[in-house]
């Protein structure tokens, strides 16, 4: 079995110190997007799919760059501010089977967020996977059909440990076994129930209910 980790909200609890300053970016760019609508709408996504969403919903064009420069300052902070997601660390001391990262995030940010956090000795630098790797970020599920490819890995025989519904859905789309996981500072009450509807198999409110989950399988 190949255990398959979203980074943002999963192994690093960085959401909430990013949507701040999309948020910020946006309501200056006069888009009225609020903290919890883009948690809602927008998390689990790319940017470049951030992107066009947004400007659908909004009817308004984003500058060009926009959310590099958001980046920027986001990233700015995690040297500081960013953990991890509490417990994730003692789960993967425990965890004794294959496992992965595959992130809507950029590979660069992905890597940084690992290192910062000192989740990176976890992982084989060629096992983490971002969304600039394949044609179609999440929902599709074109990022974890390509990591189940690289680890020589059924579909079958992997889950994914996702905390947004796009990433859910992702997961789903590519015939794998899903754990909502809901333990990040962003987390809403709504969250677990808009997971189970995106088609997650169980929900882990704790890093011990992950394991105790993977182990079954």
């Amino acid at each position: 079995m190949l255990a398959i980790f979203d980074c943002d909200g999963v192994l690093v609890d960085s959401e909430a110190l990013v949507v701040k300053h999309e948020e910020e970016a946006l309501n200056h760019a006069g888009i009225p997007a609020s903290f919890a609508y883009i948690v809602d709408n927008y998390v689990g996504l790319s940017y470049d799919k951030m992107a066009e969403m947004i400007e659908a919903d909004f009817g308004k064009a984003l500058p060009p760059g926009f959310f590099d420069e958001v980046q920027r300052a986001a990233l700015a902070g995690f040297p500081e501010h960013l953990q991890p997601v509490q417990g994730l660390a003692g789960l993967l001391d425990e965890l004794h089977c294959p496992r992965c990262v595959a992130s809507s995030s950029a590979l660069s940010r992905v890597r940084l967020s690992l290192d910062v956090t000192g989740l990176s000795r976890h992982f084989k630098p060629e096992h983490v996977f971002s969304a600039e790797m394949v044609s179609n970020g999440k929902p599709a599920p074109d990022l974890f059909l390509y990591a189940a490819q690289q680890l020589d890995t059924d579909p079958s025989e992997c889950t994914v440990i996702e905390d947004s519904p796009h990433g859910v859905a992702a997961a789903v789309a590519a015939g794998m076994r899903c754990i909502g996981f809901v333990a990040g500072s962003h987390c809403s009450a709504a969250l677990p129930s808009r997971l189970k509807a995106a088609g997650a198999h169980s929900i882990a409110t704790d890093a011990s209910q992950i394991l105790m989950s993977l182990e079954e399988t």
